[in-house]
C-alpha cells in the first residue's frame, strides 16, 4: 500500500469549476496508488442536508469533509478520503462526498445530474441523503434517478428495438440506502410499528391513474425499484434542538449530541462497515484503487466531451490497459523467478524443463490472476507466446553456456597433448599407442568435471572429430604396428565414432521428446488454470444474473399485487429478453474457448511430433466449455 494511506484530510477527486468537471491528478495518484480491493460509499442529496457529517463518521472523525454552516454549498465536485477499511483489513474504504445538489447559486444544472451519475458509477453503496420525510417532495428531488438511462449507457450499441434496456442497469448498479435526517414521524403504518425499511418501500408504492402527474410522480418510485435490487432506509432524530451547535457540529462533543441521534448514527455506520460490499464489475471483477482511477477518468474524459458515458465500453478499455499489464507482470515474474531458480548450464534439459514448468504455472496464474474480460483469450495467447520464447531463449542460453564451459575445460586438458603433437612426439614407432594413452586421460579427466551441462557429450564428440586426421596421421608413421593392426585400430575408431554418433542422436531424440512433453505440460497447464477461472467467473455471473432474475420476479409480483398487470408483462419480457441473452452468451463464449483452443495448439505446435501430442490435449480438452 502507497504512503498516502492513512489520509488525514479528504481531497477533491473531481473538480467543478465553471461548468466543467476534471479529475484532479494529485488525488487521482492516491488513489491509483491503492492495489486492495476498495468499498467505495458516495452520498448525495440537496446541499445543507449534512451530507458529509455521515461521511466524517464513516472515517472516524468529527472533521474532514467540510459540513459548512451557511446556506451555500461547501463541496464542490466530488472530495474523496481513502482510510483503512475497520472491518476488512484487506479492503480500503473509499468516501466519496459530493456537492449539495440544487444549489440555487449554480447556473446550470446539468453538473447535478452528471455528479449524481458520477456517483452512482463509481461507488459501491450509494447514499442518498434528504431531510424530514419521503415524501412526494423528497421524491421529486429523486429526479436525478429518472435521467440515469439518458447519462449512462450500459451497452455500446443498443437492443433491436433501439432502446437501451433498463433491467441491465441492475447488474452494474450499487446498493441503496436512504438517510432521513432530522426526522420527526412516527413509524406506524395502519395502526401497527414499521421499520425504516418498511417505510421506504411503502413510500416507493407506485399510485394508479393515466394522469401525467402521477406518472411523472411513479417514473422515481419505479427507477429506484428497478436500478436498485438491495435498498436500506435509517431514519435520524434531530440531533440537538440547540441552533448554535448545529452550525459547529464538528466541534462538538458526542455528549451534547442527543443519545437517539448518536445511536441511529452509530447502526448507519455499523451497517455500512459489515454491509458494505466491494466495487466490482460485471460478472464479478473486483476493482481496486488503480482500476476505479482509471474508470473514473475514462468517464470523465467521456462527459467532458459531450458524450454519454458507455460502461461497457468503460470496462473493455480498463481491460486492455489491465491485461497487457498483467501479461506484462506475469512475463516479468517467469523471467525473474528462472533466473533466480536455474543455476545454468542445467546438467540436463530436463533440470531446465522442470523449473520452467514450476515458473510458467506461477506465471500464467499472475496473469489470470489480474486480468479480466480477456473473451477471446487473445492476451492469454500473447502470454504463451511469449512463455515460449523465454523458454527457449533459456534453452538456447542454457546450451550456449555448457558449450563454451566444456570447451573451456577441453582447451585446458588438451594442452600438453596438442604441444606434443606440433613438437612430432608421437612419430616414433609405439607413438600411436602413447597418443591413445594420453587421449583417453583426457577423456577420463574430462568426464570427471561436473555440471559440464547438456552439450558435454556433443561438444567431446566435436572435439575428438578434429582430431580425426591427425590421429589416424599418428596410426599410419607407427612403424610398431602391422598393417592389419593398422586397419584394426581403424575400424575400433570408426565404431567408437558411430556409438559415440548413435549416442548423440538419441540425446537428440530424448531431449526432442521432453520438449515436447514440456509443450502438452504448459498447454495443459493454460487450459487447466482457464477451466478454473472461468468456472468461478461462471458461477459468479450465475449469481448476479439469479440476483437480477429474483429481483426482477419481485418486482413483477409487486406490480401485480398494486394493479399493475401491464407493466408486469413488460416485466416478464424482460425476464425473457435477459434469459436469452444468457444463453447467446454462453454459445458465445463455446466458440472463443474452442477459438483458443486452437490458437494456443498452434504456437506450441512448432516441433516434429508435437502435433501427435497436443492433438491429444485437444481432444480431450476440447469438450471443456460444455
Amino acid at each position: 500500500m502507497a504512503s498516502a494511506l492513512p489520509m488525514k484530510t479528504p481531497i477533491c477527486l473531481v473538480e467543478n469549476r465553471n461548468e466543467e468537471l476534471t479529475v484532479n491528478q494529485q488525488a487521482l495518484a492516491i488513489l491509483s496508488s491503492i492495489t486492495k480491493p476498495v468499498v467505495v460509499v458516495a452520498i448525495v442529496g440537496l446541499y445543507r442536508t449534512g451530507k458529509s457529517y455521515l461521511m466524517n463518521r464513516l472515517a472516524g472523525n468529527n472533521r474532514g469533509f467540510s459540513l459548512g454552516s451557511t446556506v451555500q454549498s461547501h463541496t464542490k465536485g466530488i472530495w474523496m478520503w481513502c482510510v483503512n477499511h475497520p472491518h476488512k483489513p484487506d479492503h480500503v474504504l473509499v468516501l466519496l462526498d459530493t456537492e449539495g445538489l440544487g444549489d440555487v447559486e449554480k447556473g446550470d444544472s446539468k453538473n447535478d445530474s452528471w455528479i449524481f451519475a458520477l456517483a452512482i458509477l463509481l461507488s459501491s453503496t450509494f447514499v442518498y441523503n434528504s431531510m424530514s420525510t419521503i415524501n412526494h417532495q423528497a421524491l421529486e428531488q429523486m429526479q436525478y434517478v429518472t435521467e440515469l438511462t439518458e447519462l449512462i449507457k450500459v451497452k455500446s450499441s443498443p437492443n433491436a428495438d433501439g432502446e437501451e434496456d433498463s433491467a441491465e442497469f441492475v447488474g452494474f448498479f450499487p446498493d441503496f440506502v436512504w438517510a432521513v435526517r432530522d426526522f420527526t414521524l412516527t413509524l406506524e403504518l395502519d395502526g401497527r410499528p414499521i421499520t425504516p425499511d418498511e417505510y421506504l418501500e411503502n413510500a416507493l408504492k407506485l399510485s394508479k391513474g393515466k394522469n401525467p402527474k402521477v406518472q411523472m410522480a411513479n417514473l422515481p418510485r419505479e427507477c429506484i425499484r428497478k436500478f436498485f435490487p438491495k435498498r436500506k432506509c435509517f431514519t435520524f432524530d434531530r440531533p440537538t434542538n440547540d441552533k448554535s451547535i448545529l452550525a459547529h457540529l464538528e466541534d462538538v462533543h458526542e455528549s451534547q449530541l442527543e443519545s437517539a441521534f448518536k445511536q441511529q448514527a452509530d447502526n448507519f455506520c455499523s451497517y455500512i462497515f459489515s454491509n458494505a460490499k466491494a466495487k466490482s464489475l460485471n460478472g464479478g471483477i473486483k476493482v481496486n484503487g488503480t482500476r476505479l482511477g482509471k474508470l473514473l477518468e475514462s468517464y470523465v474524459k467521456t462527459i467532458s466531451s459531450g458524450d454519454i458515458p458507455c460502461l461497457e465500453n468503460a470496462v473493455l478499455a480498463l481491460a486492455q490497459t489491465e491485461n497487457s499489464a498483467a501479461v506484462q507482470k506475469a512475463s516479468n515474474h517467469y523471467v525473474e523467478q528462472m533466473n533466480l531458480k536455474v543455476d545454468l548450464p542445467t546438467e540436463t534439459l530436463q533440470d531446465l524443463l522442470n523449473l520452467h514448468t514450476i515458473c510458467e504455472k506461477e506465471a500464467i496464474s499472475i496473469f489470470l490472476k489480474y486480468s479480466f474480460k480477456d473473451e477471446t483469450h487473445a492476451f492469454q495467447k500473447e502470454l504463451v507466446q511469449i512463455l515460449e520464447k523465454k523458454k527457449n531463449e533459456f534453452i538456447c542460453q542454457n546450451e550456449e553456456e555448457s558449450t563454451q564451459y566444456c570447451q573451456a575445460k577441453l582447451k585446458y586438458f588438451t594442452e600438453t597433448l596438442m604441444e606434443a603433437i606440433s613438437q612430432g612426439t608421437f612419430s616414433i614407432p609405439g607413438g600411436y599407442k602413447l597418443y591413445r594413452k594420453e587421449r583417453e586421460k583426457i577423456i577420463k579427466n574430462y568426464h570427471e568435471v561436473p555440471r559440464k551441462g547438456v552439450k558435454a557429450e556433443e561438444v567431446l564428440q566435436r572435439f575428438l572429430q578434429s582430431l580425426a586426421m591427425t590421429e589416424e596421421s599418428i596410426l599410419q608413421t607407427d612403424q610398431a604396428l602391422s598393417e592389419q593392426e593398422k586397419a584394426l585400430e581403424v575400424e575400433q575408431v570408426k565404431r567408437e565414432a558411430a556409438e559415440k554418433e548413435k549416442k548423440l542422436l538419441e540425446q537428440e531424440q530424448m531431449e526432442m521428446q521432453q520438449k515436447m512433453e514440456a509443450q502438452k505440460r504448459s498447454y495443459e497447464e493454460n487450459i487447466s488454470q482457464l477451466k478454473k477461472k472461468m468456472e468461478e467467473d461462471r458461477i459468479q455471473i450465475l449469481e448476479k444474473q439469479e440476483m437480477i432474475m429474483n429481483h426482477n420476479l419481485k418486482e413483477q409480483k409487486r406490480l401485480m399485487e398494486e394493479g399493475f398487470h401491464k407493466k408486469a408483462e413488460e416485466m416478464k419480457r424482460q425476464m425473457e429478453i435477459l434469459q436469452k441473452k444468457i444463453k447467446n452468451a454462453e454459445k458465445t463464449k463455446h466458440s472463443w474457448l474452442h477459438s483458443f483452443l486452437d490458437s494456443i495448439g498452434n504456437v506450441l505446435i512448432h516441433l516434429p511430433g508435437a502435433g501427435k501430442y497436443l492433438g491429444l490435449g485437444v481432444k480431450s480438452l476440447g469438450n471443456l466449455g460444455k
